[in-house]
């Protein structure tokens, strides 16, 4: 995935997550309602993340992480052969594991917002008794073709929650899928879990 594509995912990331709730009000409405606010709040304290590093990670872990469905995108980046053999505590400490190395990829990337335009494409709201639905926007950014981003969130209990994000054809949650078998095939899960850790630690050294 190239660095423009992984700037971005944060972004995306953190404005589908901060709209992902209330399931009376539609999804595409949500993205809309918070989008606006949260670009804005971007805009406003960029100078503020950009000193304290800390702060994007605590605005991460108070924000963003509750309103994702961390366990199936765990489970999706994994793949399912490898999440059905692994023990309940190891899908434990790999959806941890996962999640930090997320937090870790993307909270630099807050900052490269830059005012990009967003727009929402026409939405069609799920069925009835459906409980998972596509929100299709773009980004449009300085130069060159816009960028497609699709959001795909179900509803949890009483809550829009995202499960992927797929952004110029490329799936977060399955971007990771094809590196991490090839661990799982070298090193186990454990092994797995414990590389992802150990990035954990590298980073804040």
């Amino acid at each position: 995935m190239n660095k423009a594509i992984q700037n971005l995912l944060f972004i995306v990331l953190f404005i589908a997550a901060s709209t992902a709730n209330a399931v009376n009000m539609e999804a595409d409405a949500l993205i809309k309602q918070t989008s606006e606010k949260v670009l804005s709040a971007l805009d406003k304290d960029k100078k503020a993340y950009e000193a304290n590093p800390e702060k994007v990670n605590q605005l991460i872990n108070d924000i963003i992480l509750p309103l994702l469905d961390f366990k199936t995108m765990s489970k999706k980046a994994l793949g399912k052969a490898n999440w059905v053999k692994a023990t309940t505590d190891q899908k434990s400490r790999f959806v941890e594991a996962f999640k930090g190395m997320l937090i870790r990829t993307y909270s630099k990337s807050l900052t490269e917002y830059a005012g990009q335009e967003i727009e929402f494409l026409p939405y069609k709201p799920p069925a009835n008794g459906k409980k998972t639905t596509l929100v299709k926007t773009q980004i449009k950014p300085d130069n060159g073709p816009a960028i497609p981003i699709d959001y795909r969130l179900r509803i949890k209990g009483d809550d829009w929650l995202v499960y992927d994000i797929k952004i110029d054809g490329i799936s977060l949650v399955t971007n990771y899928r094809s590196s991490f078998n090839s661990d799982v095939n070298k090193v186990g899960m454990d092994g797995l879990i414990d590389k992802l850790n150990k990035k954990k630690i590298k980073s804040s050294t």
